[in-house]
């Protein structure tokens, strides 16, 4: 270790290390005392228990606070008013003794004062208290005393001297400090009268000095009890609290308990039931409630088992008269030219809805693959951006046709996100045909955005639009906005409900916004890596403009450049 020169000491830390070391203690305490307060707020927000308790306490304090007060005050006014009234009486007797000997005294006023004050101080004053007197002259010439001799006259307050009444009137009062040589002090109350020395013609003011000792130390013992009782009882009070909400938190967390392993799939789960309270009686009606959900969330997944079974078995079923009926259709459907119209019109109809039954029949097997939890993702590394190029390649004769031209907008970058690109390639083929199809011969406009965590494609169209409850509805199987609308493009009627399928497989979101008159849009976001959970989308569900100007202004701008190319 380096030391400095000629000291044999080390060199003393630089300030800029000692600030900085000082800095991260106070940043190490703030975030210890951050962790802890959210700790706290954590434990208050979740405990009902802890709630309870901490609200009877402080309830408790409160209250027990308040009635110590208000004891503590009407003790203490007894009895101040107590020691008033007895020492007035004495003092009264008092000042009327002393006048009687200063009547019958012919001598100086000084030996006057002193026998006075020695008379005085042995009169007048209950046995055992130490009761002080103060004789003060009126003028400057006019002598003084105490009794004892260490109380000095500044014990007497100047507002007291000035209130001392003349030779008729009520002795007055004031409380003060009765000051001693040593400086000591004590609450004490003070009552004067005047005094008149007729040999002398002289006029005193005597004044008796009533201690306040014992009326503060039993103040302060009544303070101490009632703070020690008050204490003890708040504490009770919680305690009993505690027990009293634990008896009944506790079967309300067994309740909460038991529903959270319910709905964990654990069926066979109950609450115990003891003795025949409002609990007990809660418990068994959860528990006939826990009864009648096994049984019929078992009669639901029977039901379901034996539903998807049949559409399975139905859909394998099928496919072999389904391949016998095709091939005599396509044969059909080739000699059409050597039948008569009516009969060729008919074999092109029977080539259409085979096309269609054949759809639907793909669809439904592919959906009793889910059903059956038998869908499995092969993942690889993908450009979406590349992928929606290909969809909207493939989907430009149908939007030719519709009257609805397409417009995508991507990065320059590629898009990678780890996905299935058949299913993928299926969502957004669903998507795009779904806004072709109820476009009403707007554009179409497809963005494709990234962020660090997700790749999200949106699909826009002006059409109809859907209200806030069909956004909701619209991926349910066979649901249609508009029953009595025609499916111009052979839809099956099952192709979003299995996107989003798809889309959860991938642990993805696909989401439906629409207003009336103003279209729709759906939003597919999916995670860049495999297995990690979405929180945000790097594109709005709602469209930024809703008027549909600026995307007609993007499709002409975009057929010009085509036209111009």
């Amino acid at each position: 270790m380096p030391v400095q020169p000629g000291t044999g000491r080390p060199p003393a830390p630089p300030r800029a290390g000692l600030r900085a070391r000082g800095s991260l203690a106070i940043a190490e305490v703030r975030f210890a005392l951050r962790r802890t307060s959210r700790a706290l707020h954590h434990r208050w927000r979740r405990s009902l228990h802890l709630r309870v308790v901490v609200s009877t306490l402080v309830l408790s304090a409160v209250t027990v606070g308040l009635v110590a007060a208000v004891l503590v005050q009407r003790i203490v006014t007894g009895l101040v008013e107590a020691k008033q009234r007895v020492a007035l009486n004495e003092a009264r007797a008092g000042f009327t003794a002393a006048q009687q000997l200063a009547d019958r005294d012919t001598g100086s006023p000084i030996d006057a004062i002193n026998a006075l004050a020695r008379e005085v101080a042995n009169r007048g004053t209950a046995p055992g208290e130490a009761v002080s007197l103060v004789i003060l002259g009126t003028t400057a010439d006019a002598a003084g005393r105490a009794v004892p001799d260490d109380v000095l006259d500044s014990s007497v307050p100047p507002g007291l001297r000035r209130a001392v009444p003349g030779p008729v009137g009520p002795p007055a009062y004031a409380y003060t400090v009765l000051r001693h040589q040593d400086g000591r002090g004590e609450p004490a109350l003070a009552v004067g009268a005047p005094l008149f020395f007729s040999a002398s013609s002289q006029t005193y003011q005597l004044f008796y000095l009533f201690p306040l000792d014992q009326e503060r130390e039993t103040i302060s013992l009544v303070r101490r009890t009632l703070a020690v009782t008050g204490g003890v009882l708040v504490l009770l009070l919680a305690g009993i609290a505690w027990l009293v909400t634990r008896q009944v938190v506790t079967p309300v967390r067994l309740a909460a308990r038991t529903a959270g392993q319910l709905s964990a799939g654990q069926l066979t789960q109950r609450m115990a039931v003891r003795g025949e309270d409002d609990l007990a009686r809660l418990a068994l009606a959860f528990n006939r409630m826990a009864g009648n959900l096994q049984r019929q969330i078992e009669q639901l997944e029977e039901l379901s088992r034996a539903q998807r079974r049949f559409v399975s078995d139905v859909s394998h079923e099928l496919r072999t008269p389904l391949t016998t009926v095709r091939m005599a259709a396509d044969v059909l459907h080739e000699a059409r030219g050597d039948f008569r119209p009516q009969i060729a019109r008919s074999a092109e109809l029977l080539q259409t809805e085979l096309d269609r039954f054949e759809s639907l029949l793909t669809d439904l097997l592919e959906i009793s693959r889910y059903d059956a939890g038998a869908a499995v993702l092969e993942v690889e590394r993908t450009d979406l951006t590349a992928l929606m190029r290909r969809v909207v390649a493939g989907l430009e004769p149908l939007a030719a046709t519709c009257g609805s031209p397409v417009v995508l907008r991507a990065p320059a970058d590629p898009c990678l996100a780890d996905v299935d690109p058949r299913r993928v390639e299926r969502i957004l083929r669903n998507l795009l045909v779904n806004a072709i199809e109820h476009g009403e011969e707007q554009p179409i406009e497809v963005v494709v955005g990234q962020d660090d965590q997700a790749v999200a494609i949106t699909v826009r169209d002006s059409g109809v639009g859907l209200s806030p409850a069909q956004a909701h509805q619209v991926f349910d199987r066979f649901w249609r906005a508009d029953p009595a609308r025609a499916r111009t493009t052979g839809g099956t009627g099952l192709g979003l409900s299995i996107a989003l399928e798809d889309a959860r497989l991938h642990g993805g979101w696909l989401q439906a916004w629409g207003r009336p008159g103003l279209g729709a849009q759906f939003r597919l976001t999916l995670p860049r890596l495999a297995g990690v959970e979405l929180t945000t989308s790097p594109l709005p569900l709602e469209p930024t403009d809703l008027s549909g100007q600026s995307l007609a202004n993007s499709v002409r701008a975009h057929s010009m450049r085509r036209r111009d190319g």
